[in-house]
């Protein structure tokens, strides 16, 4: 079986801009990598380059407890376990790509009313 495209996520990717996430930071990012077929921890790692290996293992755990993927462990020398999304999970797929169409089209109009907000002095609020 030939390997599984790569996404390639931009290092600048401001996902934590976002005003909506699914589950966390990482979640729609590894649901895109599992878009075409299983995976193994290391070959989810390597286009997902800025997360640590604690918070991809967090996050594969919170999704296969949430029902979004599933970890298929083989028992072999050296043991080899796969990622795969579900049909819970594959169901994300649409919506992750109507955020990043919406992204890609309002994000600088989202990041600049931020960065105004940012500039503008709040009044004192009344205890």
């Amino acid at each position: 079986m030939p390997p599984a495209p790569v996404p390639d996520f931009d290092p600048m990717c401001p996902s934590s801009a976002l005003p909506f996430q699914i589950g966390d930071k990482w979640t729609g990012m590894v649901i895109l990598c599992l878009e075409h077929g299983p995976r193994r921890f290391t070959e989810l790692q390597a286009p997902l380059r800025a997360v640590t290996a604690k918070v991809l293992t967090e996050t594969l755990r919170a999704m296969e407890r949430d029902g979004l993927v599933t970890r298929t462990s083989y028992p072999e020398n050296p043991p080899r376990v796969e990622y795969a999304l579900t049909p819970l999970g594959r169901s994300l797929l649409d919506l992750i790509a109507a955020a990043r169409t919406w992204s890609r089209e309002h994000l600088p109009a989202l990041l600049a009313a931020r960065a105004a907000a940012e500039d503008t002095p709040r009044p004192a609020e009344a205890s």
